[in-house]
């Protein structure tokens, strides 16, 4: 998990130079022929991902977005009006029978369908009529890392080009070398808070709550720990209930739109006797924590919770260790799920 989880930056790399021409072909065609709305699918931490491109195709280019639900297809064989929909599926393998038969589903309906997807020779792929390849190269550790964080990427390249947007344009050729910098974080410090942990919560909001979902299922898978994600604004409409002296909350603060919300959110659960991990580049955040989690500088808005997941990874195969778990071998999972 370790290993993979730092190939990352190099499979970034690629990807933005593999995909440059194809992304600017779909970004040409949807710059003209606007979807009517964009739909995902996915599972698990391809699901956290579409979680990741939502917020970007909402905030950025105004596109509404949901994600799909597999079993309307294939267990309750209903076929959803998708005609002028941009349908995107995620997925490392490429081989799950239900994200396939809802690719299909949505193709045949109308719908112009990507697969972002690792194993370019994949049933998935073959289903799809645009094809953009994660170029993460072999991923073994049952626990996705490499593949999850390309995925990232390739959204963020996406939107970049149908946008036309400078600022993201500009920062993406430098976001693997960023990724880099990330996974040398020092986050030792929050090995003490949560290795003695039951249940914790992660916080985040905005692209931060969309890597908070997928840090909490990490935690689950790898160490064991049940932890649960929530929006910071979703928190206060009652799961912050839960929390008392003691409760251990990880909240990723990385500088963006929402980091005022969620200081304000930091400096109430500190009130309640919360033990706070925070994960931040912003002192005042930091300065906050029981356990800082230090990020490098500001990088960009939408891009450092790439950065703020890329150093999230290491620091969970260590905790998963330091409980007595092998990450890369978590009980009852297997690479591939299939489900129908």
């Amino acid at each position: 998990m370790r290993a993979e989880a730092l190939e990352a930056p190099a499979a970034a790399e690629r990807l933005l130079a593999e995909n440059a021409a194809e992304v600017r072909s779909l970004a040409r065609f949807l710059r003209k022929r606007p979807p009517a709305f964009v739909q995902t699918v996915a599972r698990g931490s391809s699901d956290h991902a579409a979680l990741f491109g939502k917020y970007l195709f909402e905030a950025r280019l105004g596109w509404v977005t949901s994600s799909a639900a597999p079993s309307v297809v294939t267990v309750y064989g209903a076929r959803p009006r998708l005609a002028g929909a941009l349908v995107i599926a995620l997925s490392q393998s490429g081989a799950s029978v239900d994200l396939v038969e809802s690719l299909r589903a949505a193709r045949s309906a109308g719908a112009l369908t990507v697969a972002v997807v690792n194993v370019e020779d994949s049933p998935l792929a073959h289903a799809a009529e645009v094809v953009l390849p994660l170029h993460a190269g072999a991923e073994k550790s049952v626990a996705a890392t490499k593949s999850y964080l390309t995925m990232l990427v390739a959204l963020a390249q996406i939107v970049a080009h149908v946008e036309e947007a400078p600022d993201l344009e500009e920062a993406l050729p430098l976001l693997p070398e960023q990724m880099a910098l990330a996974a040398g974080a020092d986050w030792s410090a929050g090995l003490e808070l949560f290795e003695p942990a039951g249940d914790a919560y992660v916080v985040g909001r905005g692209y931060a709550f969309a890597v908070a979902n997928e840090a909490a299922l990490k935690l689950k898978e790898t160490s064991a720990l049940h932890a649960e994600a929530f929006s910071a604004a979703e928190l206060l409409h009652g799961p912050v209930a839960i929390v008392g002296p003691g409760y251990p909350v990880l909240t990723l603060a990385p500088y963006d739109r929402p980091y005022p919300q969620v200081v304000e959110l930091l400096a109430g659960l500190k009130e309640k006797g919360a033990e706070l991990a925070v994960a931040s580049s912003e002192p005042e955040a930091l300065a906050l924590a029981d356990a800082p989690l230090p990020l490098q500088r500001r990088f960009h808005p939408v891009l450092d919770s790439v950065l703020t997941v890329q150093a999230f990874y290491p620091f969970a195969e260590a905790l998963a260790r330091a409980r007595g778990y092998d990450p890369d071998r978590p009980r009852n999972l297997q690479k591939v799920t299939q489900t129908r």
